[in-house]
C-alpha cells in the first residue's frame, strides 16, 4: 500500500507541474492535494503547523507571483486593462485551440485583440502589448516552477 500512496503523491505533483502550462489544471491544488494524500497513505503527525503554515504561504505567493509578473508584462510593454484581460483569456482559450502552440500564442493573440478592439491601440502597439503579455506568463511560470519546487522541498523536509 506504501507503493500506491507514493505513487498518488508523485503522480499529483507530476500533474501540478503541468498545470504551470495548462492553466486550466489547477496546480497548486494538486501540489496541496499530493500533500494530503501522504497524510492519509502515511501520517499527518509529520505534517505539523509550520508545515501547513508555510506552504500556505507559498500558495499565497503563488497566485501574487502569477497576477503581478502578468501585469507588470503588459504594462512594461504600454498594455492596457483590457490587454491584460485579453491575455488571460487567451491564456485559458489559447491551448485548446492550438493544441502546442496556444500556451504562447493565446496570451499574445489575446492582448493584441483586446488592445485593438478595445483600447483602439495601432497595430505596433497591441503587438507592443503582446509581447509584454507574454514575457509576463513566462516570468510568471518560472516564478511558480521554483516556488511549486520549493514547496516540494519544504515537504520533503518535513517528512
Amino acid at each position: 500500500m506504501e507503493f500506491v500512496g507514493w505513487i498518488l503523491v508523485i503522480a499529483c505533483f507530476i500533474i501540478s507541474f503541468i498545470g504551470l502550462v495548462y492553466p486550466i489544471i489547477p496546480g497548486v491544488l494538486f501540489l496541496l492535494g499530493g500533500f494530503l494524500v501522504y497524510g492519509l497513505f502515511f501520517s499527518f503527525t509529520e505534517l505539523s503547523w509550520w508545515f501547513w503554515a508555510s506552504e500556505i504561504i507559498f500558495v499565497v505567493i503563488l497566485f501574487g507571483a502569477d497576477t503581478v509578473a502578468n501585469a507588470f508584462g503588459i504594462k512594461k510593454f504600454g498594455g492596457s486593462n483590457a490587454g491584460m484581460w485579453g491575455s488571460t483569456i487567451g491564456l485559458l482559450i489559447g491551448p485548446f485551440v492550438i493544441p502546442v502552440a496556444g500556451i504562447l500564442a493565446g496570451p499574445f493573440l489575446g492582448a493584441v485583440i483586446a488592445e485593438l478592439i478595445v483600447e483602439r491601440r495601432t497595430f505596433g502597439e497591441a503587438v507592443k502589448s503582446g509581447v509584454g503579455s507574454l514575457v509576463g506568463f513566462l516570468a510568471s511560470t518560472f516564478a511558480k516552477a521554483v516556488i511549486q519546487i520549493v514547496m516540494i522541498v519544504v515537504f520533503f523536509i518535513a517528512i
